[in-house]
């Protein structure tokens, strides 16, 4: 009986660290496995059906993706600005298990150009390649 009582303690805590070891085994899907090669796309350049929604947007911030073909475009809009001479930085574009993920940010105008009249509608379209995965924006 003793060797029994032992035999289903020793299969017990055997399944508990198995348990337990399975647990702690994993990847974190937000790890960055390779920055992303891009291109900003000037308007001229642009697919008509995206300068369309582009036009759209323009004046509120948006956030769209549009694939055509091989190609991801990832368009960041900033909404309407008071004056022009603003520009956007590519602060990050990398690939993880799950996602793409991308950060910019719009960089106010110089100063003579901040005294400039006029409204502007600053945006970015990014182009890579399709990786097919769900965009991120940070």
């Amino acid at each position: 009986m003793k060797i029994r009582k032992r035999l289903v303690l020793l299969t017990l805590a055997f399944t508990a660290a198995l348990l337990a070891g399975g647990c702690s085994v994993g990847t974190d899907k937000t790890n960055k496995i390779k920055d992303l090669d891009f291109t900003v796309v000037s308007e001229d350049r642009q697919p008509e059906e995206l300068k369309s929604i582009i036009e759209e947007k323009k004046t509120q911030e948006f956030k769209v993706t549009y694939v055509d073909g091989e190609y991801l475009y990832i368009c960041i809009g900033y909404g309407e600005q008071k004056t022009g001479g603003y520009s956007i930085a590519v602060k990050q574009l990398y690939l993880t298990e799950n996602a793409v993920y991308v950060d910019t940010s719009l960089l106010g105008p110089s100063a003579e150009e901040s005294n400039k009249e006029g409204v502007s509608y600053p945006y970015i379209v990014i182009k890579c390649e399709n990786v097919d995965k769900t965009v991120v924006f940070d």
